[in-house]
């Protein structure tokens, strides 16, 4: 859900395109999930982003929604 956490990717990854190419959709794509959806990238790519950035931005930052908070925000609470 969070565009935030997707924008973080592609600073990580250096581009809206090198994250496009890393995660296997076109920079068109990529750009709609960050300008458009509602909730972000969809679930089936959550995970290729998180890889994609060595684990640094997390499903649980991407998709809250989905995958809840990360483990030390919950112990945090």
């Amino acid at each position: 859900m969070s565009t935030q956490a997707l924008h973080r990717a592609c600073t990580i990854v250096g581009s809206q395109s090198a994250l496009a190419d890393k995660i296997g959709v076109r920079q068109s794509t990529l750009w709609h999930w960050l300008n458009r959806a509602k909730r972000g990238a969809p679930a089936e790519y959550v995970a290729a982003i998180e890889s994609a950035t060595d684990g640094v931005v997390s499903r649980h930052d991407l998709r809250p929604d989905i995958y809840g908070p990360a483990p030390e925000q919950r112990r945090a609470s």
